[in-house]
């Protein structure tokens, strides 16, 4: 079940000389095995002087959209998770090709979902099982994650994430566009802490019952200045001492109760930001709770942002949407169904260009 295919030649002779040079200790039940360190990491990868400025720019895109400065929408759109490098390649070649189709109206930033946060076990994702076997090669998932995100960026799509384990940010933050913080991990101090140091735009989600609390205390936490303990670039332990992240909106993604999309509970949303406040900047992930995990319902919610946009709601400035080469998911097996999620169901390709160009022609009128 080896997901790297083709598309991405593997240094062979880095990966041994790694392997032969790992520490591995054994203690307590637990064993270590030593990582290349994120600065390591960039230089076998390097981010060039123009593909930087193309992540400063796409920032800026994003920031000044979330600010209400642009009143294009920001979009995040891409497979739940990643497992298969040649089907995110194709995936997002496609999107290049609608994002220049779109773009007067719509700013489309891919999702490249390397992690995945599990309830209880499960597959956890392309950066820890690249070769979905419960092989845990994240050597070979550091390089290829962060080999897939600079191929994202030479097609001139924004990347976006979610950062769910904060050792693992500074890998990636320097191709970032835009990241999320999970709805279990919006309380987390450590994950705010992280935030607080990011140069990029931050979407907090609301709790997984539905509640907004937790997520404003995050954006106003992650807006102040934090001394925290971290590593450094050289994946040495350190003091990490941040300015502030001023750029965090909030992400309604349903709760236990049923969706909150809906224009009361976006009133009420806005309504608890301003309270404390924060500006009135929201995505509607039409995905998770507000979609019941069904994902053919997501144009459905879209539409729903839509109309609420076109009645005057400026508050909705972004939609994060769940989409793959084909409908629906399969289970993780030896036979895999090409284009097809391994983690929660998406919508397929060609439901996912009409729904993004009849939206472009909504928002042009």
């Amino acid at each position: 079940m080896n997901s790297l295919n083709t598309a991405f030649a593997v240094d062979h002779t880095t990966a041994a000389l790694e392997a032969a040079n790992a520490h591995i200790l054994q203690s307590s039940g637990r064993k270590t095995q030593a990582l290349v360190s994120p600065q390591t990491l960039r230089q076998q990868l390097p981010l060039s002087t123009a593909l930087a400025q193309r992540v400063q720019q796409q920032r800026e895109q994003v920031r000044a959209i979330l600010n209400g400065e642009d009143p294009r929408l920001l979009v995040v759109i891409g497979p739940c998770s990643i497992h298969s490098i040649d089907e995110a390649l194709e995936y997002a070649e496609r999107l290049a090709v609608l994002s220049s189709q779109v773009g007067e109206h719509m700013l489309l930033a891919m999702r490249i979902y390397i992690e995945k946060p599990r309830t209880t076990v499960g597959w956890k994702g392309l950066l820890y099982d690249p070769h979905l076997d419960g092989s845990a090669d994240m050597a070979q998932g550091l390089h290829i994650s962060r080999q897939l995100m600079l191929r994202m960026l030479e097609l001139n799509l924004p990347v976006a994430t979610e950062l769910l384990q904060p050792l693992a940010a500074s890998y990636f933050d320097d191709l970032l566009s835009w990241a999320a913080i999970g709805a279990r991990t919006s309380e987390s101090q450590i994950h705010r802490e992280m935030v607080s140091g990011l140069p990029l735009p931050v979407g907090f989600k609301n709790g997984t019952d539905g509640s907004v609390g937790i997520a404003l205390d995050a954006m106003r936490s992650a807006a102040h200045a934090h001394q925290h303990f971290g590593l450094d670039q050289q994946g040495h332990a350190a003091l990490v001492a941040t300015e502030g992240n001023p750029d965090t909106h909030l992400v309604l993604r349903g709760g236990h109760q049923g969706p909150n999309y809906d224009a009361a509970s976006i009133a009420q949303a806005c309504a608890a930001m301003r309270q404390v406040g924060l500006d009135a900047s929201l995505m509607v992930d039409c995905s998770h709770a507000n979609s019941g995990k069904d994902p053919q319902v997501q144009p459905h919610v879209l539409q729903s942002v839509l109309d609420q946009r076109a009645a005057g709601e400026s508050s909705l400035r972004a939609v994060m949407l769940e989409s793959n080469l084909m409908d629906g998911q399969q289970a993780l097996c030896d036979n895999l169904s090409y284009g097809v999620s391994i983690t929660d169901g998406c919508l397929g390709w060609s439901k996912t260009e009409q729904m993004l160009l009849a939206a472009a022609q909504q928002l042009s009128s």
